[in-house]
């Protein structure tokens, strides 16, 4: 089974984005019993807390439902668990390394790193443009899927 953890800071909008996003690539694919798919924060500060309303109903206006999701924190141990620890931007890498200590297996990367063009994914909650976050996450998910299933 392939694990994959999608972090961003509150697990509110980027990271939740990513995790159904690439939940539903999966299913489309026909291999979602192959993959375990969470998302977690890096911090405290929404935990317990639903999606964010507008991250919701962008990804209800494409068809996916993310129901029941609550932010969690990212714990030391999740490094053990998870194949992939999937970054929305460098600031999180740099939260992801103050909790896991040392990335020795090489599991820690930004979403966008498996693209063409290597960037952040935009944070909306400065920004507000959902549109631009959500095709971020899912030409970011596309890509990193492909490569799963190519190695």
């Amino acid at each position: 089974m392939i694990k994959i953890l999608f972090v961003c800071h509150g697990n509110i909008c980027r990271s939740p984005m990513a995790e159904f996003v690439m939940k539903r690539l999966v299913r489309e694919r026909g291999v979602e019993r192959d993959f375990l798919i969470k998302s977690a924060a890096t911090s405290r500060e929404e935990l317990g807390n639903p999606v964010y309303p507008p991250a919701r109903r962008m990804l209800a206006r494409h068809g996916i439902s993310c129901s029941g999701k609550t932010a969690v924190q990212m714990t030391k141990s999740d490094y053990e668990i998870y194949d992939y620890i999937i970054a929305m931007d460098s600031m999180n890498v740099r939260n992801i390394m103050r909790i896991i200590g040392k990335d020795n297996q090489e599991k820690v990367s930004m979403l966008l790193d498996f693209t063409n063009h290597p960037r952040s994914v935009a944070d909306p909650w400065y920004t507000g443009d959902f549109d631009a976050t959500y095709n971020d996450v899912t030409e970011g998910c596309k890509a990193l899927l492909n490569t799963i299933l190519s190695s």
